[in-house]
Formats: C-alpha cells, sequence, structure tokens
C-alpha cells in the first residue's frame, strides 16, 4: 500500500499494520487523546530556522501518544526540556502539556517511528518503513548542522536516513561523528529507565548538550 509523499505520515497511515491497530484500539480505550502518528514539533520561525534536530525512537504511549507533542507527557520530556532551556534551544516553560508557554529555539524534535508501538518497542519492519518519514523530515530542514539521536535504533535509522553505513557510524553514547555536512551526536535514550538504572546521569546528558552548543557556536562564528 502506497501513500502521498508527505513529510508526517496521514492520521490513519496504514503503512505498518500492527501500530494501525494497536492505535485503533487506544481511539476506542482513550477517544480524548491524541492517538495518531505524532508530527515533529517545531520551533516558531518554522522549519528554515532549524539548526539541530533530535530524534527520539517512538511515542510514549502515556506521553507523545496521549498529548501529540513529542517528549511530553512522561519523564524522558522532564530532563529532555529541561536540558534544552539550560542550553539556550528553548524558552518558556515546560509543565508537559502541549498549550504550555514551551517553545524551542533553532530546533526540532521527531521520532524515527512516527506511532506508538505495542511495549514501546517497534520492530524492524516498522521502523524501516517509517525512515520514509525521518529522511522527508531531514530534508525540509536546509539549515540542518546537527542531529541528535537517542539511543540505538534512532541513531541507527538516520545514519540510514542520511545515506551512510552504520558498520560505519556506529552508536556510543556521547558519539559525535560526520555525514556529510551534518554533525551527528548519540546519546542514550532520555527514559526513567536509564535514568533510574543509572545507566544515563543527568549529567552525561548534559555533556552531550554542551557539545552540541559548542559545535552550534563554532558553525556561527
Amino acid at each position: 500500500m502506497t501513500i502521498p509523499a508527505t513529510v508526517e505520515p496521514p492520521r490513519d497511515c496504514p503503512l505498518c499494520p500492527r501500530l494501525h491497530d494497536f492505535l485503533a484500539v487506544w481511539r476506542e480505550r482513550e477517544p480524548a487523546w491524541f492517538n495518531a502518528p505524532v508530527p515533529t514539533f517545531l520551533p516558531p520561525e518554522g522549519q528554515d530556522g532549524v539548526r539541530l534536530l533530535i530524534i527520539g525512537l517512538a511515542p510514549g504511549l502515556r506521553g507523545a501518544n496521549r498529548t501529540g507533542r513529542p517528549f511530553t507527557g512522561d519523564y524522558a520530556g522532564d530532563l529532555l526540556y529541561d536540558t534544552l532551556i539550560r542550553f539556550g534551544l528553548a524558552r518558556g516553560k515546560f509543565e508537559a502539556r502541549p498549550d504550555d508557554s514551551l517553545e524551542l529555539i533553532s530546533t526540532a524534535i521527531t521520532n524515527a517511528v512516527k506511532c506508538v508501538p505495542p511495549e514501546n518497542k517497534p520492530i524492524g519492519a516498522e521502523i524501516n518503513t517509517c525512515r520514509r518519514f525521518l529522511h522527508r523530515n531531514i530534508e525540509r530542514f536546509k539549515n540542518l548542522e546537527a542531529i541528535l539521536t537517542l539511543g540505538t535504533i534512532a541513531h541507527q535509522s538516520t545514519v540510514r536516513a542520511l545515506g551512510g553505513r552504520v558498520a560505519s557510524h556506529p552508536f556510543s553514547h556521547g558519539g559525535c561523528q560526520k555525514i556529510g555536512k551534518i554533525t551527528v551526536f548519540s546519546s542514550y535514550h532520555c527514559s526513567r529507565y536509564n535514568t533510574n538504572t543509572g545507566r544515563l546521569t543527568t549529567e552525561m546528558f548534559v555533556d552531550v548538550f554542551r557539545q552540541i552548543r559548542t559545535e552550534l557556536d563554532a558553525r556561527s562564528e
């Protein structure tokens, strides 16, 4: 089945049957939730103002799938948005809802897989299928300079979307690699599981953003 070549998938995207059916179940259970492919979160100036793109794995069931905004409604957003504000990449106050005062600055946020997967685990075919939207999102940002990938799956899908080889650009926390004109940074995902287990500390996450801020500042000189 094919759909038009849009940047974002349509609300009833049929390309991944398992995800489509899972969303249908949650639309019945929670009709007030967003329950659809979650679009990319853009800064007020729009796509031409984006210099940094942050790429997560997929919407959380009670996070972005509920609210309709990436990393909004679960713990991962607390750490991500607090850090973005700290480094001048967002402003306002993050209150875990899409109508709060939070605004991005020169930054956009998206996911490698646009629909919430069962148990937060997309399968390979879904990751591969949704890469068309990831590729189109990357292509739309004409002034993009850096990408931050959160976790191995997001990193590998991003490398492929950029036309790179995963073997040549492996994931590592704190990694920094060039693919064409884009500098790709990588971090463990800022999930509650990773922070609770100590795999990712606030300091480790902040260090990644310190690298990103340095890169963006250097490119502005």
